[in-house]
């Protein structure tokens, strides 16, 4: 089988014998079978037509394609600068890449386009591992069957790993925590958090049960070094090869942060405070006696917008308002707190579980860029980012990835304020500028990512960022494949993106190929010099 730049004769990759069949890629989570037995295909819902991008394998090849129409935008190749040279691009895989009964979603379909990633010079692939799969049915019980599939196939096709291991559930796709901590809280519901409204966030549990024994009889924190010794112990042969990074799961979506916005559809608000369970609100009360204003810990504060009001209806967020008052630097200073203990508890079960195996680690902070060009940062206070007197709001956090040698991954590097929307108050550029420089003083290394959906010039911003000199980024992590990332429009600019990043030389070919309307980027057949041997 030969894999090479069809009508460039300076790309083959690999030679073999494989009989003639073709797999492509229809997003939409869709097997399509009948006449194309051999291929793999999902289905876009979204439109009539169907777009494909496919790997046909013949007896001289194998092709990867994708027609794109002349309404796509696209990035310009780029001279390669000395930052770019060192940066490390990965994949994020889906997140219901292993379904909740431990099976492979997708395999023939993830196997190719694992591929395909490889061919275009992909360095690796993230793959979110949830606790809520893997310890499923009772505790200290493990199923690392699937994710240990997915390890093997990554491994075979010649990427690294970076493990996301995930203590949180989703809503899309629906995957819950574990069910045997599902049915503690049933009986014990202060175990998630609560807003003031009795309202229950139960995709993660509360910060403020870390150490308290609500799991069966053991704390959070002990559940989860438990779940990171078997991940260790279950794929020691490709820890520090082919796995070389790990991220930890610090709270909802994984992102350290209170889940302030408990109401997705809903963004036009800052947000809530999340103090309401048992457990919470008793921490809330000790902290209040023991700064001798025991009136102060009865609840959150009662002049907070509620989640559809914008942040200036009520007091407490304007100029002047409670936030600044001795009552909010208070009730903030103990909030933040708390995501701040949380963060140094599960990096340093993280880091002690992993010492030694060559593996880097990582903990993700949110981009809370609404609002912020407020004094008051609603949005990173309702979520847990404050410090008295003006000081670093990220500060404290810095300081705790820097104790425990972890990597901070910040998202949203694809964003630019010039499209956001004017009554939103937001600068993500101004924000992603302030978290850098926090790391930089505390000598933490940062990892990127880009927004869960594609933006207007997104890979420009991109590689503005990375090639930042002011703070070096030497991974990147692309979210993530699905029906978007497949698309042809989307995947032609992505592939433009990738050559920015490893400067593939342009042929007469592809030069021509950039002017066309339509255009179409294919790996195929064709006449290559040099050749790699792939397994």
């Amino acid at each position: 089988m030969e894999v090479s730049v069809i009508g460039n004769p300076q790309a083959r990759i690999c030679r073999a014998e494989l009989a003639h069949r073709e797999l492509g890629f229809r997003f939409g989570f869709e097997v399509i079978s009948g006449e194309s037995r051999n291929r793999v295909s999902f289905l876009n819902h979204e439109s009539s037509k169907w777009k494909e991008i496919g790997i046909r394998c013949s007896p001289r090849s194998v092709k990867c394609e994708a027609v794109v129409s002349d309404k796509a935008l696209f990035l310009k190749p780029t001279s390669k600068s000395k930052s770019l040279e060192s940066v490390k691009l990965f994949v994020g895989l889906p997140l219901d890449t292993v379904s909740n009964c431990n099976n492979v979603n997708h395999l023939k379909a993830i196997t190719a386009g694992l591929k395909a990633l490889k061919l275009l010079g992909v360095e690796g692939i993230e793959l979110p591992i949830f606790w809520g799969v893997v310890e499923k049915e009772a505790p200290g019980k493990y199923e690392w069957s699937g994710y240990l599939a997915v390890a093997e196939i990554v491994k075979k096709v010649g990427l690294k790993l970076h493990a996301s291991l995930s203590f949180h559930g989703s809503k899309h796709p629906e995957i819950s925590l574990p069910n045997w901590v599902v049915k503690i809280g049933e009986a014990e519901q202060g175990i998630y958090f609560t807003d003031r409204y009795g309202n229950q966030y139960k995709d993660c549990l509360s910060f403020a049960v870390d150490d308290v024994p609500v799991l069966d009889g053991k704390t959070p924190m002990e559940v989860y070094r438990g779940f990171c010794e078997s991940f260790k112990s279950a794929f020691s042969d490709y820890m520090g090869n082919t796995i070389t990074g790990i991220t930890l799961g610090l709270g909802p979506d994984g992102e350290l942060r209170y889940p302030s916005h408990q109401h997705e559809t809903n963004l036009s608000g800052a947000g809530e405070f999340q103090c309401y369970d048992k457990h919470m609100l008793s921490a809330l009360r000790h902290y209040a006696e023991s700064t001798g204003n025991p009136l102060w810990g009865l609840g959150g504060p009662h002049d907070a917008p509620g989640y559809d009001q914008q942040p200036l209806s009520t007091p407490f967020f304007s100029d002047g308002g409670s936030w600044e008052s001795q009552y909010g630097d208070f009730f903030l200073t103990w909030y933040s707190s708390l995501l701040t203990s949380h963060a140094d508890r599960v990096l340093s079960v993280a880091s002690s579980a992993f010492s030694g195996t060559g593996v880097s680690l990582c903990g993700k902070l949110p981009l809370l860029h609404q609002w912020n060009k407020l004094r008051s940062h609603p949005s990173e206070l309702t979520a847990g980012f404050y410090s008295s007197d003006g000081h670093d709001r990220y500060e404290a956090i810095t300081e705790i990835f820097a104790k425990n040698s972890c990597r901070m991954i910040i998202p949203g590097m694809d964003l630019s304020d010039e499209h956001q929307s004017p009554e939103s108050l937001s600068s993500p550029e101004s924000l992603l500028a302030h978290i850098k420089t926090s790391c930089k003083k505390q000598g933490v290394v940062v990892s990127g990512q880009n927004s869960s959906a594609s933006v207007p010039g997104g890979f420009e911003r991109i590689v503005e960022n990375l090639t930042d000199e002011s703070v070096g980024i030497d991974l990147f992590t692309y979210q993530r494949m699905g029906s978007l990332f497949f698309s042809p429009e989307h995947f032609h600019a992505f592939t433009v993106f990738v050559r920015n990043m490893n400067q593939v030389e342009l042929s007469s070919y592809d030069q021509a190929v950039e002017g066309d309307k339509a255009q179409r980027m294919s790996i195929g057949s064709g006449n290559g010099a040099a050749s790699l041997q792939t397994a």
